[in-house]
């Protein structure tokens, strides 16, 4: 069974530090990240503009 980790230690911007630190198991991670769920059917697009930039509004209707 996987090990569950906290997600301030397997968060993918300070993992690497704490594989080399003995804090995190890389294969435990790789492991962990295997097993989670492809939540990928729930996610939503987000549109955004660069300031300055026009906003278009008529894809929103």
């Amino acid at each position: 069974m996987t090990e569950t980790f906290d997600n301030k230690v397997v968060d993918q911007r300070v993992v690497k530090r704490y594989v080399r630190k003995g804090i995190v198991d890389e294969k435990e991670y790789a492991a962990h990240l295997k097993a989670l769920p492809d939540l990928s059917d729930q996610a939503l697009s987000v549109e955004s503009a660069m300031d300055g930039e026009p906003i278009d509004d008529a894809d929103d209707e």
